[in-house]
């Protein structure tokens, strides 16, 4: 018998659930205490305002809002790893990843809250993608952005996120596999959270992890534990250098969980049991890196207190500047679609104006 092919998936683990080190070998980057606290106070302003965010949906003043509770650690660490000239392309759920590139939350509310002038963002990097409802499409549209870089030699690399559901979807598949035939710079990060919606990894698909999909593709594969930062962080810094210096792609299976509800539209309770979401929070990955700082002295109980008390300002703020924006008219929901409307929209856009003129 002769063997065609063999293959292992490597885990990355640095800190286990209590915030203590598996390994002694920890990365570099580490070693900047300040650069962690950092780390950690933007998981815990993600947290905050994924707080308040479901909070203006119960009240009628957001739309439907797909919650990032439990992603912090894997979103923070995707956002922190990557230069200011990559691309982002998100799902829908990636807020740590996109405020740490300068996405502001009034953005994101005014999304959610069904103006497009949230995707029009005014400190992040221009072209980083919007978030991405459609399930894998995101995923294409970075490779496209990848083939780009390669054909310019432009030392830049494309990062795509999507679900454990999404990763089933042929566009991940077509990303992925255009990836691994181009040797072309992409990075794409299945965070992996147990719940396709209603739908359970374990019936989602056969194989024993989702990174093993990127070997079928020619690309590097890792696993890692998604509510530790430091694993992520260095998945990310390790592939984003591949990438960059033309060794290919990778797919990055962050492995978290999803605390709370698929969208403010669901009602986990329907499909999954307490004692499964319970047993996740003992996996709280804010709590993690917050039990590890506190070991280095770089923390405490009162700095806690302090930046919780200014995160809750800063959304605030947020909050307000969101409700003030003012309204667009009706007929702005043919603004931003095409470059030059089509005859049939332009007629129903004379429509709208009419009617609203009264005649």
């Amino acid at each position: 018998m002769s063997i065609a092919a063999t293959f292992e998936i490597e885990y990355l683990q640095y800190l286990d659930a209590e915030g203590k080190p598996v390994r002694k070998d920890l990365p570099e980057f580490t070693r900047d205490l300040e650069h962690m606290v950092e780390l950690y106070k933007l998981m815990v302003s993600t947290r905050v305002f994924d707080t308040k965010s479901i909070a203006l949906q119960r009240t009628g003043k957001l739309g439907t809002y797909a919650s990032c509770l439990g992603h912090e650690a894997a979103h923070v660490g995707i956002g922190s790893a990557m230069r200011r000239e990559d691309v982002l392309a998100p799902s829908y759920r990636e807020y740590g990843a996109q405020l740490y590139r300068g996405v502001q939350p009034r953005e994101v509310y005014m999304y959610w809250g069904g103006d497009e002038r949230g995707s029009d963002f005014q400190k992040a990097p221009k072209h980083d993608f919007a978030w991405s409802v459609p399930i894998g499409t995101q995923c294409l549209h970075a490779a496209g952005a990848a083939l780009a870089f390669k054909i310019r030699k432009e030392p830049r690399v494309a990062v795509c996120t999507i679900g454990d559901g999404g990763s089933s979807k042929g566009d991940f598949y077509g990303a992925i596999n255009i990836a691994g035939a181009q040797n072309l710079p992409l990075v794409a990060v299945i965070v992996n959270n147990q719940w396709a919606i209603s739908v359970p990894r374990r019936i989602q698909s056969g194989a024993k992890t989702l990174a093993q999909k990127g070997l079928a593709a020619g690309l590097f594969a890792i696993q890692v534990d998604g509510n530790d930062i430091i694993a992520v962080r260095k998945a990310m810094d390790d592939a984003l250098e591949r990438a960059r210096s033309g060794q290919g792609g990778s797919v990055i299976e962050a492995v978290t969980y999803r605390l709370g509800d698929h969208t403010t539209a669901d009602d986990a309770r329907r499909y999954r049991g307490e004692a499964e979401v319970k047993d996740a929070w003992t996996r709280d990955p804010v709590k993690r890196l917050r039990a590890w700082l506190e070991s280095k002295k770089a923390w405490s109980e009162k700095k806690e207190e302090a930046w919780k008390t200014e995160c809750e300002a800063w959304m605030d703020e947020e909050v307000n500047a969101y409700l003030k924006t003012r309204t667009q008219p009706v007929e702005a929901m043919f603004d931003y679609l095409y470059a030059e409307l089509p005859a049939d929209l332009v007629q129903q856009r004379e429509q709208l104006l009419a009617l609203e003129r009264g005649h």
